[in-house]
């Protein structure tokens, strides 16, 4: 019959290592999150007509509107172009958030395994 409730060779050297290991990752990625926060994204549409800076905290913290891109009769088009260049600085901001991330957890992909 197979012994219960210990770790047989040695396995608690080892389950240390890999919390020290785990500790040091959530480390980094915490100084991680705080790096992205500071950072900001720009993007822009309608050929510059529209510009749209955010946050890594996923705030909007600027918007720049060309004078040319006010058409009182074709407001939608400067609303599609509102929402395509937030949409481009959220998606950058999540790309690079991904990336630094990926880096660290060496492609887990969305946490530990346990």
């Amino acid at each position: 019959m197979a012994k219960r409730g210990g770790f047989p060779g040695g396995m608690p050297g080892n389950m240390n290592n890999l919390m020290k290991q785990a500790q040091k990752m959530q480390r980094q990625m915490e100084e991680t999150t705080k790096e992205l926060e500071t950072k900001e994204y720009t993007a822009s549409a309608g050929g510059g007509a529209v510009t749209v800076t955010v946050s890594g905290k996923k705030e909007v913290t600027a918007v720049k509107i060309a004078p040319e891109a006010v058409d009182p009769d074709d407001v939608e088009m400067l609303e599609d172009m509102i929402t395509a260049a937030v949409n481009e600085a959220f998606r950058q901001m999540e790309e690079a958030s991904n990336s630094a991330m990926a880096k660290l957890t060496g492609g887990l992909g969305g946490g530990f395994p346990f």
